[in-house]
């Protein structure tokens, strides 16, 4: 018996329920009223004695907590259940489990697991065998079981990124059971309809069963990305979605290769539409950087959308001789070059009519493609210069023209060898008509393409015959000449067309197969193995894969790799799953989803008994007897003190005086208690618990304080100087500047410690060259200034300071030592700088040897993440930063100029960033990798 998510095993006892108003009536119940006899005494003790007064009936709110406490002890004996679970499993023959694990079964994976588990315990406890199928998995032994063994290949599954194959389970399940009556078949799907598998489920629908039930899902988180389009204007994305019933609006993230966003929308699926679209706005170059579209409330495979360079759009860069004629735009061949290539490349003009400075222009821009239309002869140092640039991966595509024909010569930047001159077909003089395209060769990336029937040429320039030529032949006409040919040259190709880019020799310009021919062309000009490829079976290890839950993984032993056919789109298997493959220099994305996907609602099959629809467990059943019990028991307790209260057990003559007794000896021993604690917190104490206190709120700037009274002072002054200065210029917002006593005080509180060189002081202990030594190695810096403005560290600059400076370093275990770097990246961690003066100028920063990253050295003293543990000038930085309480500079440059004080604080911002950063900043602001990041 059960009433809404609340089962009763006893559900007789219920009717106790019954007894509530003879209970109240029976509390309420009082003994009859005494008789009343005159006795005059009775007046006279009347007014001696208390008069005792006995309430003839119990207060409502009593009468009502023992009623409750009735009503808990009655609900409790009937033996409640919360989400009671009733034996749903037939013991009539054998259960047959369908259990889905597809990319759509993440989001509820464990109400799943836990669903097909509470029916493999009914299966066990009806002592049926079990047989369980999952539909994304390679195979399926559908041979009926002990439940023991179900559960524990119920539990070694897990959500695969792949589509549900029902056909291959369903059969694997009829072909083992098709002969054995069926106690109960229970299917567990993700909602989604499999193509090609409604004959599969009729099958299952006819076997014999003594019952079916099917637990599915609403199908409101099932989202997933099907296609996406680098284009003009933005990032367009295509999804799909299985339920329909409501418009939609869903956040989306583009991330790069390390995860990070970069650019977010929203998708948006109107209602009653199951396919929606998105576009995501962001510049050329950001756009280029996307590694990955992600739905953000989806976290699936179907939902993740894979990128490779084929998604990049290529910057390219078109040349010509005749300029584009704005009165007469249809007869010049940039016209129709950009009409083809702008829908999906960014395109380069240049600004110099010249051809050296234009071919100087463009390259300078960095493109991925160079696109000349009809240049023949070019001059010697563009030659060489464009040469060059194909040489190191660039590609250039050049179309034919009266121009080229007439200039052919030694051309180094052709495919194949050219006739002079160029052939005419069709002409008065001419026995010859004009010719169509050929079926595009298998080699060709034009393979898959459709013979346009409506392009002819009438003109075109020969290649001369050669063994080679076939293979350098993307295309050629009916009668077997060449129309494009290529060849590799270096890490580039060239590209030749051997008709015009406008339509004076063939009709070609005006279809719409140049669109496509031009799209694939440029589409090789990535520089990746994948790309670059002509073979028609490559074959591409996994790099790395997606999981179910869109998680970019390493590949595990299954996969296998992917091969790579001419004309032909890598479909997902289990032997293939989503991800990448290739290399980390060069990879293909392999999606879940296709463009012309659809995501169906799963509709189940007409059973031969009425099928049981349901969803999936949400939680465990609860007794709910104990609970019941011992709130009862509770108010039992409740009731007894109330009673005790009322009957005067309580009153204030019987516990005034203990009570106060007790409260005295409380008050004692927490005193005493208090006592203890403060000596105790005070002998816990240690000495210079009160600067660590102070320098743990926030990054304090650090000196060492040398004993010299000016010097410190200096010191205190610069720190002060440069924390203000950080203040202003950046995030950074140090505290107080802080001297720090090398004998006693504790370094690792300060990632720097700023050391003057005075020979005035004492000389360090060596106490306090080991406290150094071991503050350099753990990842501290120390920064040496001598202020000399030394020239350098040989024996020709010697200095007093030097000199000490030398004597105090002959004890440290320290590493090589050279000036900055002019790409170290001190000089951009913060501003661009390429000297770091102080007071004075003219000394070099010295700073830890760098080197390679594979090398292995053991450097004695080096400071984590890549800082250099030592650093050394002779310029009095914190002379040129000190300031005093007005916030004026206390002492003048050397020479006096304002910019080298400007300069000093930013050496010294540049000085604490990497400090702070290490070598995070290393990598990022290198000037040569962004402009090369920026020309992709």
């Amino acid at each position: 018996m059960s009433f809404l998510p609340i089962a009763f095993g006893a559900p007789a006892v219920l009717f106790g329920l019954l007894a509530l108003p003879v209970i109240w009536w029976l509390l309420r119940l009082t003994p009859p009223r005494p008789k009343t006899e005159p006795f005059p005494p009775f007046r006279i003790l009347a007014r001696i004695l208390k008069k005792e007064e006995t309430p003839s009936k119990s207060p409502w709110w009593l009468t009502a907590l023992r009623l409750l406490m009735a009503a808990l002890v009655i609900v409790a004996l009937a033996d409640p259940i919360l989400n009671p679970q009733e034996t749903t499993v037939s013991d009539e023959g054998p259960l047959a489990i369908i259990m889905d694990n597809s990319w759509a079964t993440v989001s509820d994976w464990d109400e799943r697991v836990a669903t097909a588990e509470r029916l493999i315990s009914d299966a066990e406890s009806q002592n049926v065998p079990v047989s369980i199928v999952f539909t994304a998995d390679r195979t399926n032994d559908a041979t009926p079981d002990i439940a023991a063994r179900a559960r524990e290949r119920l539990l070694a599954a897990e959500p695969r990124p792949l589509t549900a194959d029902d056909l291959s389970a369903i059969e694997s399940l009829t072909a083992a059971l098709h002969t054995t009556p069926l106690g109960t078949i229970a299917v567990l799907s993700d909602g989604i309809a499999e193509p090609g598998a409604e004959q599969a489920w009729d099958m299952l629908a006819e076997l014999e069963t003594a019952q079916a039930l099917i637990f599915e899902t609403d199908g409101e988180s099932t989202v997933a990305i099907t296609s996406a389009e680098n284009s003009a204007d933005g990032f367009n994305l295509s999804a799909v979605r299985v339920n329909d019933s409501a418009a939609q609006t869903l956040p989306i993230t583009a991330r790069d290769n390390r995860g990070r966003p970069i650019s977010t929308g929203t998708l948006e699926f109107a209602a009653g539409e199951q396919r929606g679209q998105a576009s995501l706005s962001a510049p050329f170059e950001l756009r280029n950087d996307f590694a990955q579209i992600v739905v953000d409330n989806a976290a699936t495979a179907g939902a993740t959308y894979l990128l490779d360079d084929s998604f990049r759009r290529r910057r390219v860069a078109l040349l010509s001789a005749e300029p584009l004629d704005l009165t007469q735009p249809l007869l010049s061949p940039l016209y129709y070059l950009t009409r083809a290539l702008q829908p999906f490349a960014d395109l380069i003009a240049p600004e110099s009519d010249e051809l050296s400075d234009a071919i100087s222009e463009v390259l300078e821009q960095r493109p991925s493609v160079v696109v000349m239309a009809d240049i023949g002869t070019l001059p010697e140092e563009s030659e060489a210069e464009l040469s060059e640039w194909v040489e190191d991966g660039g590609m250039l595509v050049r179309f034919a023209g009266p121009r080229m024909a007439s200039g052919i010569g030694d051309d180094p930047l052709v495919p194949v060898k050219l006739r002079q001159g160029e052939r005419t077909l069709g002409g008065s003089l001419s026995w010859s008509e004009p010719q169509p395209l050929s079926e595009f060769p298998e080699n060709s990336p034009f393979a898959g393409m459709s013979r346009p029937d409506d392009v002819s040429v009438n003109t075109q320039v020969l290649a001369e015959p050669s063994p080679d030529l076939a293979a350098h032949t993307w295309a050629s006409l009916l009668d077997g000449t060449p129309l494009v040919t290529s060849r590799e040259s270096g890490q580039g190709r060239i590209v030749l067309f051997h008709v015009t880019a406008e339509p004076k020799w063939s009709s070609l310009p005006i279809s719409g197969q140049f669109v496509e021919m031009l799209r694939r062309s440029i589409l090789l000009s990535r520089a990746t193995t994948v790309a670059g490829s002509q073979d028609t079976g490559v074959n591409l290890p996994p790099y790395q894969l997606l999981n179910a839950r869109g998680a970019l993984v390493a590949p595990t032993g299954a996969a296998q790799p992917l091969q790579i056919a001419r004309g032909e789109a890598p479909v997902v298997s289990f032997d293939n799953p989503p991800g990448l493959y290739g290399a980390e220099s060069g990879f293909l994305a392999l999606n879940l989803m296709r463009p012309d996907d659809t995501l169906e609602p799963f509709v189940p099959p007409e059973f031969v008994v009425t099928a049981t629809r349901s969803g999936f467990v949400a939680g465990e059943s609860r007794d709910l007897k104990p609970p019941l019990l011992t709130a009862a028991v509770i108010l039992l307790i409740v009731d007894s003190l109330v009673v005790l209260g009322m009957a005067g057990a309580f009153a204030r003559r019987n516990f005034s005086r203990p009570a106060a007794s007790s409260l005295g000896m409380a008050l004692v021993a927490v005193a005493l208690v208090l006592s203890y604690g403060g000596n105790g917190l005070a002998a816990d104490e240690m000495p210079n618990d009160d600067q660590i206190l102070a320098s743990l709120d926030r990054t304090h700037l650090a000196y060492v304080i040398t004993g010299d009274a000016v010097v410190d002072e200096t010191s205190r002054q610069g720190m002060t100087g440069l924390s203000r200065f950080l203040s202003f210029r950046t995030s950074l917002e140090p505290g107080g500047a802080i001297g720090v006593d090398l004998e006693t005080d504790p370094l690792a509180l300060y990632p720097m410690l700023y050391w003057p060189i005075s020979v005035d002081a004492e000389p360090p202990s060596p106490e306090a060259i080991s406290r150094i030594d071991a503050f350099m190695k753990n990842g501290g810096t120390v920064l040496f200034d001598t202020r000399d403005a030394l020239a350098g560290l040989d024996e020709a600059a010697i200095t007093p300071e030097t000199a000490r400076l030398r004597n105090i370093l002959a004890d440290l275990d320290i590493p090589a030592l050279e000036p900055v770097p002019e790409d170290h990246v001190l000089t951009k961690a913060f501003y661009i700088l390429n000297e770091f003066p102080g007071r004075y100028r003219g000394s070099p920063l010295w700073v830890e040897t760098s080197y390679d990253a594979g090398e292995e050295s053991d450097r004695p003293a080096r400071s984590g993440d890549g800082v250099s543990s030592i650093i050394i000038t002779g310029n009095d930085l914190a002379g040129a930063w000190a300031i005093d309480r007005n916030n004026i500079p206390v002492y003048p440059t050397v020479p006096p100029d304002p910019l080298q004080r400007e300069y000093a604080y930013r050496g010294g911002v540049n000085i604490m960033m990497y400090m702070l950063t290490g070598n995070y900043k290393s990598d990022q602001v290198h000037i040569p990798a962004l402009l090369e990041r920026l020309g992709q």
